[in-house]
């Protein structure tokens, strides 16, 4: 496993990291699978998780923070505030008072005196930036959170953020996180611009389309049992069209004639862009994991990445979308919270 620094921090993460969005969610990681999963990640040369207080309610975080008993310094934790758990006042977004609860709460649930990258999930466009980068540099200062980073920010609000954070003498972001792949490429237009002229890393979610770079979608459209282009109808249903099958299998041909899947080709794909810092890819077991961490090893030639690009531009996929995701709860009036969970 290579390892690179994230932007201009001197924090240096494995080139594939660990998405744990499916930790304790129901069908999907319980919290021995979960446990496995974190080992092999770190058997296998990976330093970074990304979660998030959201994911299943908290339960990724605590399926975390009980994996790395014993293991805490072998693991860099990336987790995420601003998105909502429960209805009511002051229960999501940027401000000041939801940021200071929520990372007590994560820390609480991860079972560690720090955090290393903290994110917010999403900007909250109700209010100034400025209080959410104030929180965020005072949490720094005290130790609690070591680096921040921004996600599902559009290209204009992030770097609006960066130089607010500049401009103020606070703590800015030391990375960008989005969605981007071979079938997931708005980001190229204005955010990976922006990120190269800032010198701010970009960690990609969703490297693998929600599965469909894994090469397991078979030409039919039927992906496997239990994978998420299985359980969750609505992704599939974005995903897996004739256009969108096509291109993986040209692009699934393309790596074969070069000894490769394309699997390995998507992430190789993404880490012949050198701000690319790691690639967040979720795993369904250790073996994954392991598999995962081995494509790495393929690095493209300038060459090599002139002709996917080529291919790419003739054959734009269906329904890639932006690369940054919302939240409609943040232009909706306030609900009164429900009874305590």
């Amino acid at each position: 496993m290579r390892f690179r620094h994230l932007g201009n921090s001197g924090l240096e993460v494995s080139e594939i990291g660990l998405g744990a969005n499916s930790f304790g969610e129901p069908r999907k990681r319980d919290r021995r699978e979960s446990e496995a999963i974190v080992h092999s990640a770190i058997d296998n040369g990976i330093n970074f998780i990304d979660t998030s207080n959201v994911y299943a309610q908290g339960r990724s975080e605590e399926f975390i923070g009980g994996a790395l008993k014993g293991r805490r310094s072998d693991m860099l934790i990336a987790t995420k505030f601003g998105s909502m758990r429960r209805q009511g006042p002051n229960n999501f977004g940027g401000s000041r008072k939801f940021i200071m609860r929520s990372v007590e709460e994560s820390l609480r649930r991860l079972q560690t005196d720090y955090i290393d990258v903290y994110m917010i999930h999403r900007p909250d466009p109700r209010m100034p930036m400025e209080e959410t980068l104030r929180a965020l540099d005072d949490l720094v200062r005290q130790g609690k959170v070591l680096y921040t980073a921004g996600c599902n920010f559009e290209a204009w609000r992030f770097v609006d953020a960066y130089r607010t954070s500049k401009a103020n003498g606070l703590e800015s972001f030391a990375a960008s996180q989005f969605g981007y792949s071979m079938l997931a490429r708005s980001a190229e237009a204005e955010m990976i611009p922006a990120c190269r002229q800032l010198g701010v890393a970009v960690i990609p979610y969703l490297p693998l389309a929600a599965g469909m770079l894994t090469g397991k979608v078979d030409t039919s459209g039927s992906a496997p049992p239990g994978t998420r282009l299985d359980i969750e109808k609505p992704t599939a249903e974005k995903w897996i069209t004739p256009r969108n099958l096509a291109l993986v299998n040209m692009l699934g041909n393309w790596a074969k004639e070069r000894g490769h899947s394309v699997l390995e080709l998507a992430f190789a794909w993404l880490l012949a862009e050198p701000i690319v810092a790691t690639v967040i890819a979720g795993a369904s077991s250790p073996a994954q994991v392991a598999q995962n961490a081995a494509a790495a090893e393929w690095q493209l030639t300038p060459g090599e990445r002139a002709d996917l690009h080529a291919i790419l531009d003739a054959n734009p996929p269906d329904n890639s979308g932006p690369y940054y995701s919302s939240a409609a709860y943040f232009q909706q009036p306030t609900k009164m919270a429900p009874p305590r969970d």
